[in-house]
């Protein structure tokens, strides 16, 4: 997709976000309007130089009216309607602009309960919408392989939602499993010597309703079925640690440092006690403001009888 339909799509959506320049940058004609912002990737469509009139606002949310037109000498104007208010981008050229992080250690624990499966339902949420918006290229091939799980019901939002329900994208038909995504998923449970799973796996391929979908996700924190929920994990993992892990300011960078070499400590005192947790955190953008602060997280894992359970610690920079 070329970054004019990119424009498109977002406008008929609705979206209109504006990063205008700071003063005394190295580029202070070129203005960003967000594309995609999420854990996986930080994308921007450029308009080159750039000049803004009337009156942007950027707490606007509701309709957008717009409309793209071009001149003799090929400079383009972008004048888009928010409600009463209008605003014209005068440009010359427009590009996209990607930046990939690694995401496969930051967390989000805004829902409750089984909260390992959650981060997986999120990592692949984030991956698939990555590969939709941006196409095969921004992803590597395990990652694409592993984005057809977005339509694998007993591990999306269906069951396992990880952010609360005013702030879900919900696909067209969300029950429905995917050729791909039930592929996927039985190859790691034959990875993972999971025969039992692997055989209601087979039983839901073949009938695929939404109660085999529910009693699937439960089988997913049963201890008996870890190695291949784990498994996942680590596919995920390395699927995502191609890339690098955000950076911030020398002063952010020192409090983050500080903050996790806490949580590393309270990490290693659990170890001692044969206690098992994962380190995470969670950050904001680095070129967009957002309303995350920076945190640490041990998710802590706790074997019950029958189920797999996890607790969360965290710690907050101030």
């Amino acid at each position: 997709m070329d970054p004019f339909s990119m424009l498109e799509l977002l406008l008929s959506e609705n979206q209109f976000e504006l990063i205008l320049p700071e003063t005394g940058t190295s580029a202070p004609d070129t203005i960003r309007l967000v594309y995609l912002m999420n854990d996986a990737v930080e994308s921007f469509l450029l308009f080159h130089n750039a000049r803004l009139t009337g009156t942007y606002d950027p707490a606007y949310e509701g309709e957008l009216d717009a409309l793209l037109t071009q001149d003799e000498n090929e400079r383009y104007a972008l004048i888009v309607h928010q409600g009463d208010s209008v605003v014209t981008l005068f440009f010359e050229d427009l590009t996209l602009e990607n930046h990939y992080y690694d995401y496969s250690q930051l967390g989000h624990f805004w829902m409750k309960g089984y909260e390992y499966l959650r981060q997986l339902e999120y990592r692949i949420a984030i991956l698939r919408d990555k590969l939709d918006y941006l196409g095969e290229n921004s992803c590597n091939a395990n990652e694409r392989e592993l984005a057809s799980l977005a339509e694998f019901p007993p591990l999306n939002v269906c069951c396992y939602p990880a952010v609360p329900e005013k702030y879900r994208v919900i696909r067209e038909n969300p029950w429905h499993l995917s050729e791909d995504a039930s592929r996927v998923f039985q190859s790691i449970a034959v990875e993972a010597s999971d025969p039992k799973l692997l055989h209601r796996l087979k039983d839901y391929e073949q009938h695929p309703t939404k109660r085999r979908a529910r009693q699937i996700a439960r089988l997913l924190h049963r201890n008996a079925h870890a190695k291949t929920v784990d498994l996942l994990t680590r596919k995920l993992q390395k699927a995502s640690s191609a890339y690098p892990s955000r950076t911030f300011g020398k002063a952010q960078q020192t409090r983050h440092l500080a903050l996790e070499l806490f949580a590393k400590k309270r990490q290693k005192e659990l170890e001692k006690r044969g206690i098992r947790s994962e380190l995470l955190r969670e950050e904001p953008f680095t070129t967009a403001q957002d309303s995350i602060e920076f945190k640490m997280h041990l998710m802590i894992w706790e074997k019950g009888i029958l189920n797999r359970k996890a607790r969360i610690e965290t710690w907050e920079d101030q």
